[in-house]
């Protein structure tokens, strides 16, 4: 006789099926069979009770950037099925592969005025790239099967499963749970280049004298890190990244640009590039903040495309080639076609002399103001009592407002890969703490450290007791400058100073940590900043640094244009 098992033990299973060792989630009325399920089963799940439903999919997303496995999140209806939305949609943006799962209201009683009642599958139809609700308990484990080969294959993405409160208590054969193993990470089934249009584009990168790379996170997701540097240095082309693609090549590296764009480009950066005469994108959208408006490289610029996703190519430039398909299959092509070409030779069109003066003049203004003793403490302070303190291999998180900008242009990751992490996509406020844990449970021997602004701080603050509760070291960092900064830059550089809506009290933030339990200290002395840091560094458990910091509208931030 054919066993039976309940839809809850299905989606259990068909998690466990996938290879799923994580799950962060908020309980809730409808989701009361899944956490029995997820109770009483042996599975090897480990699932990490959060404080909000918002949290629980930003854990997920940076578990899902440095495990390179889905991360899942879950929530119950109603509240939690709208609360989870702000980090499904920056992961799907992100080509982040995440699972979001919510319980719903009972099939029965759909359309009888059902509290939490909502159209879950409207709701989450335009921010995924595959969303589904069971409307019988025998499609469980195709729709978990299919949501996992969405996620993972492809340009990655989010996907939403709804699990109404009867379906999950009622019984399917347990013969329907199996699961295709490579749609347990991502990306599954990489998507191989066009010899033509590989052909095609390895002409045209041979043609210029000067060419240059431009790369984003979809570089770093599909792993292409080894052969972006291979066919870099046989090129003699520098290499610029988008801030998602921060740690392509390690910032060491000769022919390492670092960030470029309107957020943590600098003019050191900008020169660099704007020197290619061919610009190679790969990974990235070729987007607004990247390009500076479309303004560098400049539109008459040859352009050379390489991306996963066939829409994303051309749409911003026109090109002289494109290559759609996996970054590091598209690289690795272009990598023997052009070895072929130059029959074993290297290029040297001097970059990496060109490029020595112009990161030297940048550390240099950097250092000029990292050495200052002005108070409000400068962050730019703060980024090098840091980088002196940590190990070269930690992972920063950081928040879209003041941190980003900072970190992006100036923070050293000498380490290639998924050292830097940030919301770019939506940038919503409160995402470094919550992303922190999710970096921490996915790499629980890495140094992690999430900085924030003190407005973000706000949003997130409850999850300082999952931090504790779960004994996670990290190193938490908070410029406090008591105002919404980037918007009060904002309205500096765009509307006459007339300030509105921007300032609030100044908060005790190291106080407030205290009470979760972390150890803390509060700078203002700029004198005392080093030693502070290399004591918080060094702690073993929790820790959180409340940095009385000079406000954004008066910094030097690597930001070129605010919204004006």
């Amino acid at each position: 006789m054919t066993s039976e098992i309940t839809g809850a033990e299905a989606a259990v299973r068909m998690l466990q099926a996938h290879g799923v060792r994580h799950v962060f989630g908020l309980c809730g009325d409808t989701s009361l069979p899944f956490y029995d399920a997820l109770a009483r089963l042996d599975h090897g799940i480990t699932h990490v009770l959060t404080r909000d439903e918002r949290s629980a999919a930003y854990m997920a997303d940076a578990y899902a950037r440095v495990t390179g496995r889905p991360g899942v999140c879950e929530g119950p209806s109603g509240g939690g099925a709208t609360y989870i939305l702000p980090g499904v949609v920056e992961a799907n943006e992100s080509s982040i592969a995440l699972l979001s799962i919510t319980s719903d209201v009972p099939v029965t009683a759909r359309g009888r005025y059902a509290l939490t009642e909502l159209d879950q599958r409207a709701l989450y139809r335009p921010l995924t790239k595959w969303n589904a609700v069971a409307d019988h308990v025998g499609q469980i484990p195709h729709l978990f099967r299919t949501a996992f080969r969405a996620m993972t294959t492809g340009r990655p993405g989010a996907a939403h499963i709804g699990l109404p409160y009867d379906l999950q208590k009622q019984s399917l054969s347990a013969a329907d749970i199996w699961a295709e193993p490579r749609h347990g990470t991502f990306p599954a089934f990489r998507p191989g280049p066009d010899p033509d249009l590989v052909e095609a584009a390895a002409e045209v990168i041979l043609a210029a004298r000067q060419p240059a790379f431009v790369c984003g996170g979809g570089a770093i997701i599909s792993g292409a890190c080894a052969d972006l540097r291979a066919l870099a240095e046989l090129l003699d082309a520098p290499v610029a990244s988008t801030v998602s693609g921060h740690g392509v090549l390690p910032d060491d590296h000769p022919l390492a640009i670092g960030v470029v764009g309107a957020n943590g480009g600098t003019d050191e950066t900008r020169e660099a590039l704007a020197a290619a005469d061919t610009v190679i994108f790969v990974g990235c959208r070729a987007g607004s903040t990247t390009t500076e408006h479309g303004t560098v490289p400049r539109r008459d610029v040859p352009i050379v495309h390489i991306d996963i996703d066939p829409m994303v190519v051309a749409a911003n430039y026109r090109i002289e080639a494109g290559i759609v398909g996996d970054a590091r299959l598209c690289l690795g092509a272009l990598l023997r076609a052009v070895e072929t070409r130059l029959e074993g030779r290297k290029r040297d069109c001097g970059a990496a002399a060109r490029l020595a003066g112009l990161k030297a003049a940048k550390r240099t203004r950097f250092e000029v103001l990292a050495r200052s003793d002005e108070a409000p403490i400068r962050p730019e302070r703060v980024l090098a009592a840091l980088a002196a303190a940590l190990p070269r291999d930690a992972i920063v998180v950081a928040d879209p407002g003041t941190p980003c900008p900072y970190f992006s242009g100036h923070y050293p990751f000498d380490v290639a890969g998924r050292r830097f992490i940030t919301n770019r996509a939506h940038g919503a406020l409160g995402f470094a703490l919550p992303a922190s844990i999710g970096a921490q449970v996915g790499d629980p021997n890495a140094k992690v450290v999430a900085a924030m602004g003190d407005g973000s701080f706000g949003f997130a603050v409850g999850e300082f007791e999952t931090v504790v509760r779960l004994g996670l070291p990290i190193l938490f960092v908070v410029f406090s400058n008591a105002s919404f900064g980037w918007i009060k830059a904002s309205q500096k550089d765009g509307y006459g100073e007339r300030y509105f809506g921007v300032d609030f009290s100044r908060t005790d933030h190291a106080r407030i940590a205290a009470a979760y339990g972390l150890k803390t200290w509060t700078v203002a002395d700029p004198a005392e900043l080093d030693a502070v840091v290399r004591a918080a560094a060094l702690h073993d458990g929790p820790a959180l640094i409340d940095v009385i910091a000079q406000p954004l509208e008066q910094s030097a931030v690597p930001v070129s244009k605010w919204m004006g």
